[in-house]
């Protein structure tokens, strides 16, 4: 018995060397993603968001199972927002939403995902595309996490998006009635009234709405 335990003792040792010198290279490895998540850190504090993205994408590419890997794959799609990279950082947000869908950032993530089509939304006479995705991503936002803050600061750009929309669709009924083309002005008048019934523009939509009415029954 005494041979047997005498006999494992080198195996022994060879396998507490193993585990002490990992937990010793996971040790230094914390270290280093802390310092580049610092440096990181301390660059988008500054302002400094290409340098920031360096640092965090280190610690991605080099230390992914750190505990800071979450943290930098957050902040390169901040650090991209305030570049404005948008379309980038749409694409960092959905990736971080999709591997971590429970973390607590979520709503704040929603939140920036629509931000960032928001920030892209033209004048009413300009496509408005980005401003249904921000109004569509505002909303998953609001019904998802209705008491969150995020969702009460969502609720706010909703209804500058809903304002865009209706005062794009009127000017274009508008360009359509001067057009004398009166089916397709009544079109894009009713729904103004239908879509976008408290933005400002719902009583100007209903007096285009009788011209129209009256424009084409003079027609037949």
């Amino acid at each position: 018995m005494k041979n047997r335990l005498f006999c494992l003792i080198p195996v022994i040792i060879i396998i507490l060397s193993i585990v002490s010198g990992c937990a010793f290279f996971q040790i230094k490895e914390e270290k280093y993603a802390q310092e580049l998540a610092s440096d990181g850190m301390e660059a988008y504090q500054e302002g400094k968001y290409k340098d920031a993205i360096e640092s965090f994408e280190k610690i991605k590419d080099w230390y992914p199972f750190s505990k800071y890997a979450v943290l930098a794959e957050l902040k390169i799609a901040d650090s991209q927002y305030k570049l404005k990279e948008y379309d980038e950082a749409v694409s960092a947000y959905e990736q971080f939403e999709n591997l971590h869908p429970l973390n607590d950032a979520i709503p704040y993530i929603i939140f920036q995902i629509g931000l960032c089509y928001f920030e892209q939304v033209d004048t009413p006479d300009r496509d408005q595309t980005t401003a249904r995705k921000a109004l569509e991503v505002f909303n998953r936002l609001i019904k998802q996490f209705p008491d969150n803050t995020y969702a009460a600061k969502a609720r706010e750009y909703t209804g500058i998006c809903y304002k865009s929309l209706a005062a794009s669709e009127f000017g274009i009924g508008v360009f359509y009635y001067k057009s004398k083309h009166y089916k397709a002005a009544l079109k894009r008048f009713r729904s103004v009234v239908i879509s976008y019934p408290d933005v400002g523009v719902h009583q100007k939509a209903l007096q285009y709405i009788a011209l129209c009415e009256t424009s084409l029954s003079k027609q037949k």
